[in-house]
């Protein structure tokens, strides 16, 4: 990893959370629309993170750097992860090594909370609303923990400048 890759890695990250904030937004804006342009209401949507492929070597798709070392040093007590390769329109051409991008924005399967209000204009014959599954609890959590990450990406980034910084001067 040269000089800035530190800064690769957690730009990438910060990136990644942006996003993960962005559906969790979404999720909570759309939590009581009932009627999607698709037809029925609106499903809870998910983010999948996965690592750059940049951070991988060979063509069996074996983890490099620590977890060959400690799958070397463990012996066969260990061995590393296959990994598999995620198609997403959200990747970028050059990513960063030990970085990480949104793989896919997936949607809930979870089925809709029917609710009684027979008022209601997309009510069926039987007076029962579909309304999405979504929680705002959990939703707020999972904004809380994208909210957090962010931070400490751009900490870890504000902590390599001031290191980089220093190394100049001590250069100097």
């Amino acid at each position: 990893m040269n000089l800035f890759g530190v800064m690769e890695a957690s730009g990438s990250a910060m990136q990644a959370e942006r996003m993960r904030a962005e559906v969790v937004a979404a999720n909570m804006a759309n939590a009581e629309t009932t009627r999607t342009t698709t037809g029925g209401p609106y499903h809870r949507q998910h983010v999948v993170f996965a690592a750059n492929q940049s951070a991988f070597s060979g063509t069996e798709g074996s983890p490099s750097g620590f977890a060959d070392s400690l799958a070397g040093a463990s012996g066969s007590l260990l061995s590393a992860p296959a990994m598999q390769t995620v198609p997403t329109p959200f990747a970028r051409t050059q990513e960063p090594a030990g970085g990480v991008h949104v793989a896919q924005v997936l949607e809930d399967t979870a089925p809709a909370l029917r609710r009684y209000d027979p008022g209601h204009p997309d009510a069926g014959s039987d007076g029962y609303v579909s309304y999405p599954d979504i929680n705002p609890l959990t939703e707020m959590v999972d904004l809380m923990g994208a909210t957090r990450a962010y931070g400490l990406n751009g900490s870890a980034v504000q902590a390599e400048k001031g290191m980089i910084s220093s190394a100049l001067e001590i250069a100097k």
